[in-house]
């Protein structure tokens, strides 16, 4: 029964992994490629489907790889699993498109975003220039910084054409 309990937990953990590549917009091969080929695409596969346990070492590798902390891979409770039919909160992490915030750099609004966004990406030595990936609290703080709550901001930006999807 051990076993099994550990089948589940290595599926839910490929879950998050498939949900965070997908999100990314990486297929298999672009995640073997950002690696260096250091995780094959078929071992991911096996990864995401929880046919293979990933070591600690692994899975923090994989995290640095997606750009998201640790914790955001792994399930709280082995067999966690949201109620049926229950609508999940949207995440509090979002891929901010900074060609399109480039495209708005007229809008006196966006101003606070622009600030914002720069310090991230001064901080993490970001500098890809197309997609920023906004972590949580980030998406909090941007909204408490312009007055508004949480959905409103995350609408904002989605009308804005802002959120990358």
């Amino acid at each position: 029964m051990i076993e099994e309990a550990g089948s589940d937990y290595a599926r839910l953990i490929g879950e998050s992994l498939r949900a965070i590549r997908r999100q990314r917009g990486w297929s298999l091969r672009d995640a073997e490629l950002a690696s260096g080929s250091e995780f094959s695409a078929s071992a991911l596969g096996t990864y995401e489907r929880g046919e293979r346990s990933l070591s600690v070492e692994r899975l923090h590798r994989l995290a640095m790889l997606y750009r998201v902390p640790v914790d955001r891979l792994l399930p709280h409770e082995p067999g966690d699993r949201p109620a049926e039919g229950a609508q999940a909160a949207p995440p509090d992490e979002v891929i901010i498109d900074l060609t399109a915030l480039e495209q708005h750099r007229q809008e006196p609004a966006l101003e606070a975003l622009r600030r914002y966004v720069a310090i991230i990406q001064d901080e993490r030595q970001d500098w890809n220039g197309r997609q920023l990936s906004m972590r949580r609290g980030d998406l909090r703080l941007l909204a408490r910084l312009t007055g508004t709550n949480l959905d409103h901001t995350r609408r904002h930006l989605e009308e804005l054409g802002l959120l990358h999807h």
